[in-house]
């Protein structure tokens, strides 16, 4: 995962990217210029955030083009702990014409222990929170 500001500044608020395999999924699926979510939603300060995987499986928004979510359609997956593997599933991308990719991707698995890690991570580093 990475955080971005874009560009540098506290008026922009700090958006989330997710890389798998070196690949950067939003733009890979939403197209040039989506935009992943902000990180406050999905790395809130005190309290387990939406990216965390557990047995019960949640819809998890990962991005959406640069039209918006509201216009196109949201880029999501469902988002399931399988003992020690992360699940990734069932994807929705934009709608036809605003997405990269033609067609979802396959499930996508993560070994649970890294992941979590991964989440735990993001989740302790604040550094992009803009504190008067």
């Amino acid at each position: 995962m990475e955080i971005k500001v874009l560009p540098p500044g506290p008026r922009f608020a700090a958006q989330l990217r997710f890389w798998v395999n070196g690949e950067d999924l939003v733009e890979e699926m939403v197209g040039e210029g989506g935009r992943g979510p902000y990180a406050a939603d999905a790395l809130p300060a005190g309290r387990p955030g939406p990216l965390r995987a557990t047995g019960e499986a949640h819809r998890l928004e990962l991005g959406e083009p640069d039209c918006t979510g509201g216009c196109c359609g949201f880029l999501t997956v469902v988002v399931q702990r399988f003992g020690e593997i992360v699940q990734w599933s069932d994807w929705e991308v934009p709608g036809e014409g605003h997405s990269a990719m033609p067609c979802p991707p396959p499930e996508l698995h993560f070994g649970a222990s890294q992941y979590d890690a991964e989440v735990a991570r993001a989740e302790a580093d604040q550094w992009w929170q803009v504190h008067p």
